[in-house]
């Protein structure tokens, strides 16, 4: 969290600099509209960091999450180029595994199993699925916050969660060397193994409605002792406006 709040104070820093070598200074606290991002659309690359080899092995490159936030954006009596906002919304995660089944309903051990299916019949399709009533918090700047539309911008800030669902869904029953089986959807739902609250740091840049979207969750995905201390890494686009 600290290097990212570096990166974020330098990029200002540097991009004020720049701009008052460019144009004549211009009196910010007399900017009287203000558009605010207060709806924000992320579509993510989903990634585990932490989970062992045995596991990460078995995620595929499709993982994808996508999160939807209203936002309340306030900025600075004296300086609104920067502004605070927070807000409620969305965050889900779906984690797509090859040959595997993760177990969230096992009531017979207390340690979440991940069972390797190569020689056994398994889902064609399978993914673990979690979804969060989140309230993000982010620090702005907008180089031009008059021209919504074309004004350079960054944010960080943090995501704090609540657990609404995880569940694992199985699509495409195939036999061991491949053959489809039959046709059916296999969903299970339990949020036994997994902690209810999650805390992420956030950080965008980008310019107009589009930015670069990263997170990084501070807390383990799951509860301590049940599975190894996994984080959730997304990485994606951020449309944001009205």
């Amino acid at each position: 969290m600290k290097k990212i709040v570096l990166a974020f104070v330098g990029f200002v820093t540097v991009f004020a600099a720049s701009s008052q070598t460019t144009k004549p200074k211009k009196d910010w606290t007399k900017v009287t509209t203000r558009p605010g991002d207060h709806l924000m659309i992320e579509a993510t690359s989903d990634h585990w960091m932490g989970a062992p080899d045995s596991v990460s092995s078995r995620i595929t490159g499709i993982s994808r999450g996508a999160n939807f936030y209203v936002m309340l954006d306030k900025p600075f009596k004296n300086s609104p180029r920067f502004s605070t906002a927070f807000g409620v919304g969305i965050g889900t995660s779906n984690i797509y595994f090859k040959n595997t089944n993760v177990n969230i309903i096992s009531n017979t051990t207390t340690f979440l199993p991940f069972q390797k299916l190569d020689s056994l019949d398994h889902f064609k399709k399978y993914k673990l699925s979690t979804a969060f009533l989140e309230v993000p918090v982010e620090l702005r700047f907008s180089s031009d916050p008059e021209n919504d539309g074309k004004s350079l911008k960054a944010a960080i800030g943090v995501k704090v969660g609540t657990l609404l669902n995880a569940h694992t869904k199985g699509k495409q029953p195939e036999s061991k060397t491949g053959a489809s089986i039959n046709a059916y959807t296999e969903k299970q739902t339990s949020s036994r193994f997994f902690n209810t609250t999650r805390l992420q740091a956030t950080a965008r840049i980008g310019y107009g409605h589009i930015s670069l979207y990263g997170s990084y969750q501070l807390n383990s995905i799951f509860k301590d002792g049940v599975a190894a201390n996994t984080k959730l890494v997304q990485v994606g686009l951020c449309i944001s406006g009205l």
